[in-house]
């Protein structure tokens, strides 16, 4: 996204999950805050995003948030206590944040969070103790830089969450992140996804990456960086992580679609992968 301006996409990621509360049953991501978060001011979007030709998006908001916040809650049991959500747009977990040991971190650029307290404001969903905004323009400070400002211990480990955000990136911002994250203690882990290289997709594949790409194109915030799993592990060695696993499609609906009622599964167009690493 362009600094100084708020994410279009972000909203429409937050429509989506919000649709998914409405639309689907059992839910694979609870969130009871996406809806009064996005509801009452753009019906029309959120009617859109309930149609059955949506469904796809749906549930991939809502099973790479699920995967995240399961990988979270493994962290935390581990004894992580640092939340860490890069480019958190209207992320709602700190809103809906289970464990009251854990600090929370949202990091964004300003304008942005801006936007994000005033939806929250009109909604009525209070501001958590646990909680840290972190306005950040990559363009004057690094992330570490960022952090520490806002009281973020470097010294004990930490995890972050990292949705929505790599395709719109550049490699060397890409890199400098992903370096930051792994110069972190032992412990440190990540969970983010990715857009696979266009070139090796499906016709049907690139049909939906081309629509896909198109319209976040016209909405200012245009995809830049894709990979495929092989240069995806290639990269997270070389920063320096000691172990990871990437998450395809056919992975996500054994874990979170299974033996559904309703059908609801990611298609086979596979457009992107989960992941974690490990410090």
């Amino acid at each position: 996204m362009q600094t100084g301006r708020a994410s279009k996409t972000a909203l429409r990621v937050a429509i989506r999950r919000a649709a998914h509360q409405l639309m689907e049953n059992p839910r694979v991501l609870d969130d009871p805050i996406a809806v009064p978060l996005v509801g009452s001011a753009f019906p029309r979007d959120l009617e859109r995003a309930s149609h059955k030709v949506a469904r796809d998006f749906r549930a991939f908001m809502a099973a790479r948030s699920r995967y995240t916040e399961d990988r979270l809650a493994e962290a935390v049991a581990a004894g992580i206590r640092q939340y860490v959500v890069l480019g958190a747009g209207l992320d709602t977990f700190a809103y809906r944040n289970p464990f009251p040991e854990l600090r929370v971190f949202e990091v964004d650029f300003p304008a942005t969070q801006e936007w994000k307290r005033a939806m929250l404001a009109e909604a009525g969903i209070p501001l958590p103790d646990s909680l840290t905004f972190v306005p950040l323009d990559f363009e004057h400070r690094t992330l570490a830089e960022g952090l520490a400002e806002a009281g973020f211990r470097a010294e004990v480990p930490a995890f972050f969450g990292w949705l929505g955000v790599i395709p719109y990136l550049t490699l060397p911002a890409f890199r400098a992140t992903l370096g930051a994250i792994a110069s972190l203690p032992a412990g440190t882990a990540v969970s983010f996804d990715y857009a696979l290289a266009p070139e090796t997709l499906s016709a049907v594949g690139r049909t939906a990456f081309d629509a896909l790409a198109g319209r976040v194109a016209a909405a200012g915030e245009p995809f830049q960086l894709f990979f495929t799993p092989e240069t995806m592990a290639a990269e997270l060695e070389a920063a320096g992580f000691r172990r990871f696993e990437q998450l395809d499609s056919d992975h996500l609906n054994e874990r979170y679609f299974k033996g559904r009622a309703d059908g609801l599964k990611l298609s086979p167009v596979k457009l992107g992968m989960l992941v974690t690493a490990w410090v």
